[in-house]
């Protein structure tokens, strides 16, 4: 009988989603380990887009310096009717989350970047050219049997496992998880050519009702172009030189002298996992969630479904926390799944109608509405993304006498701030992949109690003091030198405080917002998120304040 090799996690997928579990979870110590049928990574370009929150994980995982050189930032998109003239533009400014919202980037050198972050953890492992055969889960650990590509038979044991193998995900079909949904009958040729033969900086959808077709500028140089295929044309056809000459005509003069990367033939799917965890065993990316191309948001949220379940998967196998809190991940992350997938099922219907009487109707309607500035503004902004927020999971609610809570449960803010030693940095990197207190002015751990010291204790919680940059350069600040002092440079952090009429904030390490209060408060906010984690106290029962008997009941 084989030997069984043990793990804390195993990961099943090396692609962007389960190479960045890996990164988050690797300074942790947990033992983890990659399982991957190809024998290296996809080489050719996939995802073409990365916006603000996408990008904020990569720095979390401390890649973000290494991923931007092969990004393409404040990329518009423009959508034009069949003779050219724009309907609709989308291009939104601000970076609220430290980076720009619409993000062009290079698949294939953003993998190679995850891939190499792996190196700096002894602690994990990437296995390539090993394919899952199958799995059990007993209820108290994973079991695992894969073939290696010289044909060799493997076991593993582990604690979790996420399975992060795509849309044919074998993890979700071996645990029984339905995957719910439908496969649009429209099929997608798309092309992807070395030296730019167009090389207009933007994302432009041509919406054709003879044949829409969307063209894309990439770094380095690289196009990418779609075209829908119609009913009678095969992949065959399309990808030949000549199918390929004539369909390039469209968007471009000289096709013959295209470089081509590569084509083929997709198909557009609209899918959801009825359950993101059965057991020991979890789904995330594409395994869990399937959307059409339309809104460039397949890619980020998978990277969402990291970001969420990574130090949830820390928080039990390393601190304690009750296995329970991981089906918080479910919780938050499925019904935002479906928004995206619903958004885009219904920009694809909106932009790509081959009648010619309902793209004339919505020309005419976007023509009506690019007169309106709120409307047209709520479309160039970007207004219409659904953005997480979280009602339960791990959220606290009810523990401030503020006039408004609307931030809990949302993603924080992230400008620049200046450190004691003159340096300016974004706020995440003032703060580390941790649980956070952000407070206005004061320090608000003078007012914590005992038992709230130790579930921050527990939490591996720091806190962070915000002023002025103007008060930063003052020697009269009187905070602990445990605590991290920062300057606010634009003023976005006052802004944000005062909006939410609230002067502390307590962050999640994928920087949501799990509660609000005022200092003096903070005890009974602590506690609540200790037991919004699923946390227990040396005696085996929840945390809970002894002045507050009623904190079991919050979050």
């Amino acid at each position: 009988m084989l030997e069984k090799e043990e793990y804390d996690l195993i990961v099943v997928g090396a692609g962007p989603v389960g190479m960045m579990i890996a990164n988050l979870v690797g300074p942790s110590g947990l033992r983890v380990l990659i399982l991957e049928q190809l024998p290296s990574l996809i080489d050719y370009p996939r995802g073409v887009g990365m916006d603000d929150e996408c990008l904020r994980v990569f720095q979390s995982a401390g890649l973000v310096e290494k991923a931007i050189p092969f990004t393409f930032p404040n990329q518009w998109l423009d959508f034009r009717t069949a003779r050219g003239r724009t309907f609709a533009m989308v291009k939104p400014k601000g970076e609220a989350f430290g980076f720009p919202k619409r993000n062009a980037f290079i698949q294939p050198l953003i993998d190679r970047v995850l891939l190499e972050g792996l190196v700096r953890y002894k602690n994990v492992e990437m296995r390539l050219g090993y394919e899952m055969t199958g799995l059990s889960d007993n209820g108290r650990a994973v079991h695992v049997t894969a073939r290696a590509i010289d044909g060799e038979e493997r076991r593993f044991t582990t604690s979790y496992l996420v399975g992060c193998d795509g849309g044919r995900s074998l993890t979700r079909k071996l645990v029984g998880i339905p995957f719910e949904g439908q496969t649009e009958s429209t099929r997608w040729l798309v092309i992807d050519i070395k030296n730019d033969p167009i090389g207009v900086p933007s994302a432009i959808l041509v919406c054709d009702p003879s044949r829409p077709y969307v063209t894309i500028a990439l770094p380095h140089g690289i196009r990418r172009l779609e075209f829908m295929v119609k009913p009678n044309e095969t992949e065959e056809e399309l990808c030949s030189t000549e199918g390929l000459k004539r369909i390039l005509s469209i968007a471009m003069p000289d096709p013959a002298s295209a470089r081509i990367i590569r084509s083929r033939v997709y198909t557009h799917h609209a899918r959801l996992a009825k359950a993101f965890r059965a057991g020991r065993v979890l789904l995330a990316g594409d395994a869990a969630h399937l959307m059409p191309v339309w809104q460039g948001q397949g890619y980020n949220s998978g990277i969402r479904d990291a970001n969420n379940l990574s130090w949830k998967l820390i928080s039990v196998l390393r601190d304690g926390c009750d296995p329970t809190l991981l089906d918080t991940y479910e919780t938050e992350r499925r019904e935002h799944a479906r928004a995206m997938i619903s958004l885009s099922t219904l920009v694809g219907r909106i932009f790509s109608p081959t009648s010619w009487l309902l793209a004339s109707f919505r020309d005419v309607v976007f023509g009506i509405l690019n007169r309106i500035p709120p409307v047209r503004d709520y479309v160039v902004q970007m207004r219409f993304k659904p953005m997480p927020k979280y009602t339960e999971g791990v959220v606290v609610g009810g523990v401030s006498s503020g006039r408004t809570r609307n931030a809990v449960g949302r993603l924080f803010v992230q400008p620049r701030v200046a450190l004691r030693n003159g340096s300016v940095v974004r706020l995440d990197d003032a703060i580390g992949y941790r649980f956070a207190i952000v407070a206005w002015a004061a320090d608000p751990c003078i007012y914590m109690n005992g038992e709230a010291r130790r579930v921050w204790s527990r939490l591996n919680g720091t806190t962070v003091v915000v002023r002025s940059q103007t008060e930063l350069m003052s020697d009269t600040n009187d905070v602990d030198p445990e605590t991290v002092l920062v300057g606010d440079v634009s003023g976005g952090l006052k802004e944000w405080f005062a909006t939410e009429d609230t002067s502390v904030a307590i962050l999640r390490p994928d920087r949501f917002v799990a509660a609000v209060c005022r200092p003096q408060e903070i005890s009974r906010a602590i506690n609540a998120l200790g037991r919004a984690m699923r946390m227990q106290s040396e005696k085996g029962v929840p945390y809970c304040t002894n002045a507050d008997n009623n904190c079991a009941n919050v979050g």
